[in-house]
């Protein structure tokens, strides 16, 4: 399975324009959190019309998983929690999004929304936990936030991941977990793109300006990533150390 996968599109148009066209290339494209741009000057209601409207056009060449950030919360349970409401209105047959666990081509996947407090927070506990006992060989995640304290979650200044995301991945030691949320991990000095926690691959490609978002190419068969963007590019064998920079485009990675 080759999978595409991007995060912190935040609402810039010629990027998801991107994945429409490339989408096709991939068995599977994951968008991990972040569609919505909460600064910007177009209303959030607006945004998610033609977010959505993206999304049914993306599922429609190759198969979606989408999980929501903080940017996407657009909505409050009666103790002020917030969630997003809209992001699993982009479901089909084709596409999953917050709270679904599911198989394809062997490899079990789980979706978690963003939390924002207990009630959610215990949801994607008890998702988790119920996903464990059926997994089916390889086992990954789509979550927008980097787990704590790892180069994933380092913003140049300071980690901004999640602990309870830490706790999660050491108990269960998912394959690979999808994210993002630091914009500048992979840029920064001690940051990155990718990080090991025991036998997890943590991934986060960054965000970046212009009409190609940073993104990540990862094949299970050859058990291989790359990162891409404009200021360099990666690869990483998932027996590997750590990532290494890269100095010719792996064959096995689709043209752009």
């Amino acid at each position: 399975m080759q999978i595409l996968a991007v995060a912190d599109l935040h609402y810039n148009l010629p990027q998801f324009d991107w994945l429409l066209q490339v989408a096709p290339r991939y068995d599977l494209v994951i968008i991990a959190g972040d569609l919505l741009d909460g600064a910007s000057f177009v209303t959030a209601s607006a945004q998610m019309v033609v977010v959505l409207k993206y999304l049914e056009r993306l599922r429609e060449v190759a198969p979606l998983m989408v999980c929501s950030g903080n940017h996407d919360l657009n909505h409050a349970y009666s103790t002020g929690e917030r969630y997003s409401r809209w992001v699993p209105y982009a479901r089909s047959a084709t596409a999953h999004a917050d709270n679904d666990s599911l198989e394809m081509d062997g490899v079990t996947f789980t979706i978690c929304p963003w939390w924002d407090g207990e009630i959610a927070k215990k949801a994607i506990d008890r998702q988790l936990t119920a996903a464990a006992a059926k997994r089916a060989g390889r086992w990954i995640w789509v979550y927008h936030a980097p787990p704590s304290d790892t180069p994933v979650a380092w913003s140049g200044q300071r980690h901004f991941g999640d602990a309870e995301l830490s706790a999660w991945i050491a108990r269960h030691q998912p394959s690979l977990v999808f994210g993002g949320h630091v914009h500048e991990a992979p840029f920064v000095r001690g940051g990155s793109w990718a990080s090991r926690i025991g036998s997890t691959w943590v991934f986060n490609p960054g965000k970046q300006i212009g009409d190609v978002p940073t993104h990540i190419v990862v094949d299970t068969e050859r058990e291989a990533a790359a990162w891409f963007s404009f200021e360099g590019a990666g690869v990483l064998d998932f027996a590997a150390d750590a990532p290494a920079e890269m100095y010719e485009m792996p064959d096995w990675v689709p043209a752009a």
